[in-house]
């Protein structure tokens, strides 16, 4: 893969070349894409889903939105230093092309704040619930009807492809979705394959996948002008990951590695004391032990060692990414960037903590399953009235009022795949509490 390739500014409609040192310095397109995002109704929907606690009433508790913003934050400093590594690297980048190190930032930036866009309600559960409904709910019964791959990608229900299908697909008159560039889309997509066949190595590109049937054709064409190499068997959607991906992914894994467990200790989930010791072993090097000793309130103390963790861990996978480039470049980097951190012990020591604390904590599994049911019901209830009104199986007037909630470009002639895909569009682009709403209401309670 080659750099002047993976940088491209074109966006979807878009078929002449759009060149680096011609584009307009007050308005890059690069950052129009960040824009284009923070603006979205999909982002401004993330105020109220789920990143630990379901359904929180704390105000304290990060949101899918300010989670977003900070791995924003953390991605747009990893792709500056980055950047600068490369065009030091690479110089005809900035001298014949123009590409500047805040390139590299605003891409990582842009990527990093839509990382999440796609989830549905009621977090990493919600996805399970979806996927859940079609394989062992009675989702079963559209089998019959769908190919394999596309009865995968509603078993596997995966937030990555529906992020990308949101910021891509062309709805109501608007061609292209948010129109970003090629760049900041390729940047976005760390499992650049499709759903089937699932994890067929163990390759960090092959853990999810991030492309739905219905859009494929529109991801080969991003792939194709960005130079993402092909791998997996002929056949197969299945692509190199664009090398920003990598940083993107990185943004997001230091800071729900810190931050969920700073949530943790807020929540009273995490003792203090012990949790203050497991971020010192993890910043140890750069602590500045008088000015730590100084901070009398344990709140404070907190807020230092997070902001040193998130500085520790930016450095390491910038020097983990710029060691490695060729091999980024050519796909043969199978791991995540903190996997071959040299901090990796104390990462998963802190992660494991996380996960018996608050993951699988009472309040956090007992909302899951309230999030199970709200959604198998929502499913149910669309799935039934959108069934009956395109299979003409006897429309009630109870399915005219569920369908009206939708687009009216629903009932326009669809197969199976394409009306369930809408379902769980819409489903998925609900709020925890839009969903838990709409639930009641489907339950007779206003």
């Amino acid at each position: 893969m080659q750099w002047e390739q993976l940088l491209s500014l074109r966006k979807q409609g878009v078929t002449n070349k759009r060149l680096r040192i011609e584009e307009n310095e007050t308005r890059l397109g690069f950052e129009v894409d960040y824009d284009r995002v923070i603006f979205s109704s999909a982002f401004r929907s993330l105020q109220d889903k789920t990143q630990v606690i379901p359904l929180s009433k704390t105000s304290f508790v990060h949101t899918r939105l300010t989670h977003s913003l900070e791995v924003s934050v953390v991605g747009r400093s990893l792709g500056r230093t980055v950047g600068k590594a490369i065009l030091d690297k690479h110089p005809a980048l900035h001298k014949v092309h123009g590409y500047t190190f805040n390139d590299f930032g605003a891409i990582v930036a842009a990527a990093s704040l839509a990382h999440d866009i796609g989830n549905p309600p009621f977090g990493h559960s919600g996805e399970k619930a979806i996927g859940d409904y079609f394989l062992h709910g009675n989702g079963q019964r559209f089998k019959k009807d769908l190919t394999d791959k596309e009865y995968q990608d509603l078993i596997t229900f995966e937030g990555n492809a529906n992020g990308f299908k949101i910021l891509t697909e062309s709805k109501n008159g608007v061609e292209g979705g948010l129109r970003l560039t090629y760049a900041t889309l390729g940047a976005f997509t760390k499992y650049p394959k499709e759903s089937l066949p699932e994890k067929p190595t163990n390759h960090i590109a092959d853990k999810k996948y991030g492309v739905f049937q219905s859009d494929t054709t529109f991801f080969i064409e991003v792939a194709d002008e960005l130079g993402l190499t092909k791998r997996g068997a002929e056949g197969d959607l299945s692509y190199n990951r664009h090398p920003l991906a990598f940083l993107v992914e990185a943004a997001d894994d230091i800071c729900y590695t810190v931050i969920d467990f700073e949530d943790g200790i807020n929540l009273g989930l995490i003792e203090e004391e012990f949790a203050l010791e497991y971020l010192i072993k993890l910043v140890k090097n750069t602590i500045d032990t008088k000015k730590y000793r100084s901070l009398t309130i344990v709140s404070d103390r907190l807020a230092y060692l997070r902001s040193l963790a998130i500085g520790v861990l930016i450095q390491e996978a910038t020097q983990i990414f710029i060691d490695n480039e060729v091999a980024i470049l050519d796909g043969s980097f199978t791991q995540s960037l903190l996997e071959k951190s040299s901090y990796k012990a104390q990462i998963d020591d802190i992660i494991k903590i996380s996960v018996e604390k608050v993951y699988q904590s009472t309040e956090v599994i007992e909302k899951e399953v309230a999030g199970y049911k709200i959604l198998d019901t929502l499913l149910d209830t669309f799935t039934s009235a959108l069934e009956n009104y395109h299979d003409n199986k006897g429309l009630r007037h109870y399915d005219h009022l569920i369908l009206s909630q939708f687009d009216a470009s629903i009932k326009e002639p669809q197969t199976v795949y394409q009306y369930l895909m809408a379902c769980c569009a819409y489903v998925s682009g609900l709020t925890d509490g839009n969903a838990l709403q709409i639930f009641q209401k489907i339950n007779g309670n206003l």
